[in-house]
């Protein structure tokens, strides 16, 4: 029964991520995970916090079998292995943090485990290349309280969230000493959370004076973007966008046209007659594309700035790589068995780039740092050597279906957004492109699934939060010493 109703409430947690966005169902589910792995004898523990985790991953990572399906003939077979493998090795990450804190002080066993468990998201947000989708943090999205990720970071807004659940969790167990204490921390914890949230969220901005840009968003389904009938279509498609009259609420030219993520059909070095169609379409304004492109024998997932010529005046190559799709770990060994990277054209998938790089977008643009697809997922590859105006994403969400993947992918380039305060254009093939200012706010966005284009005024940076100041390392910091709190006995316990 403990197993059932771990796997429950890793499910009803699962609920707070997008589509579902049923914030306060999550909260509680996470209250009563923390209660069950609290009170799990010590040969359980791991069990417990691993059936939560096999719940909440199964189906908040339900996209994970989409790709799968666009050539089901071929990979069809492997869409539910890939989700029960995918899920049961995430939950591992929570099952951790739960037998350790079984071996944990009977007083202290809330604390090791609210701080064993923040411990472990950050373990999987960088282990084996990290994986952060769905940090426990981001059912705050819907909410004011998502605005704390500019002070604290994802890791940080994790930490309290757990240890606001963990104290509510205390609450509900018969017995336990301090429960009205306790109930009280609960409840002004989360006031805090939702009320400072509202505190820290910067008013709307006047745009009337920046830089219009255009995002592309073609909606070629994955099954027919690289068929050889088809890819005409799409790219007259997107020039047609690009070259189209300015939208009612703008009165100019775009300064920038963004198409998505892998938007041509060719390497950018067989790329020069497209080229010339796509600049003369987006002058007087410059063009940023996302094209493949080979480098020796290395093959790149890349966007490059083009000016009207074509001039190509600088590309920057995406450099963290989603394992299995984009690389394959061990290639000779898969392609014996007939597997390779889903998403690369290349059968030994791409190569990485350097890392997080600058472009230079214009003078009126500005400076922006671009992110390929997955790479949004990461706090850390938003941060380069110099502070941009904005962030860029171009990704090709065809992927990740019409029901969860997108949206999530969604929530958490707004995370990024939030993190360091800067805007961020977003260029999705199928959906959903947006633009997003410094607080995560959605302003103009083309629905999942609908071909378009979108004129939208660049937002202002806001200036520099607390986390684009300080990084994460408060956050490890107060995760280590918690954790010492949690496990080292005070002077009184070992008299």
């Amino acid at each position: 029964m403990r197993l059932a109703a771990a796997l429950a409430c890793g499910l009803v947690m699962a609920l707070g991520q997008p589509p579902w966005n049923l914030w306060p169902l999550a909260f509680a589910g996470l209250a009563g995970a923390l209660l069950l792995c609290r009170d799990a004898p010590r040969g359980r523990g791991f069990w417990t916090g691993w059936a939560v985790g096999l719940g909440y991953f199964g189906l908040s990572l339900g996209w994970i079998v989409e790709p799968f399906q666009v050539d089901a003939a071929v990979t069809g077979w492997m869409a539910p292995f890939a989700l029960i493998g995918m899920a049961a090795g995430m939950a591992l990450f929570w099952g951790l943090p739960a037998w350790l804190a079984s071996r944990s002080r009977d007083g202290r066993r809330m604390l090791a485990l609210v701080a064993l468990w923040g411990a472990a998201e950050v373990l999987r947000a960088f282990a084996f290349t990290g994986f952060p989708w769905g940090l426990v943090g981001y059912l705050w999205a819907p909410t004011a309280a998502v605005q704390w990720a500019s002070v604290t970071g994802p890791y940080g807004l994790t930490l309290a969230t757990l240890a606001a659940a963990g104290a509510m969790a205390s609450t509900l167990r018969p017995g336990a000493r301090g429960r009205v204490v306790k109930g009280i921390a609960a409840g002004l914890g989360l006031a805090v959370l939702i009320g400072g949230g509202w505190a820290l969220t910067p008013p709307l901005q006047d745009l009337s004076d920046r830089p219009v840009v255009r995002l592309v968003q073609p909606n070629a389904p994955q099954h027919e973007k690289w068929d050889q009938a088809m890819i005409p279509t799409f790219f007259r498609r997107q020039v047609e966008f690009t070259g189209a009259t300015p939208q009612s609420h703008v009165n100019e030219r775009p300064a920038l046209v963004v198409w998505p993520e892998t938007a041509l059909p060719m390497l950018l070095d067989n790329a020069g007659e497209a080229l010339a169609i796509a600049t003369e379409a987006a002058a007087p304004g410059n063009l940023a594309v996302g094209v493949q492109r080979l480098e020796g024998r290395a093959y790149y997932n890349s966007m490059a700035l083009v000016a009207p010529g074509p001039e190509v005046r600088q590309v920057y190559d995406k450099h963290h790589l989603v394992p299995f799709g984009e690389y394959m770990p061990f290639p000779e060994l898969f392609l014996r068995i007939n597997i390779s990277g889903l998403a690369a054209r290349a059968a030994g998938g791409y190569a990485a780039g350097p890392g997080p790089e600058l472009v230079d977008f214009g003078p009126r643009v500005g400076m922006g740092l671009p992110l390929i697809c997955y790479e949004a997922v990461f706090p850390r590859d938003t941060r380069a050597e110099e502070r941009p105006d904005f962030l860029l994403q171009i990704t090709n969400d065809a992927w990740f279906g019409r029901f969860s993947g997108p949206y999530q992918h969604l929530m958490q380039a707004r995370m990024r957004a939030i993190e360091q305060g800067l805007p961020l254009l977003r260029a999705a093939n199928t959906g959903v492109s947006a633009v997003i200012d410094g607080a995560g706010r959605v302003l103009k966005a083309l629905p999942l699934g609908q071909a378009g284009y979108l004129d939208t005024a660049l937002p202002e940076p806001l200036r520099p939060t607390i986390y684009a100041r300080t990084g994460d390392l408060p956050v490890f910091a107060a995760l280590f010493l918690l954790v010492l709190m949690a496990f080292v006995p005070s002077r009184r316990e070992c008299d």
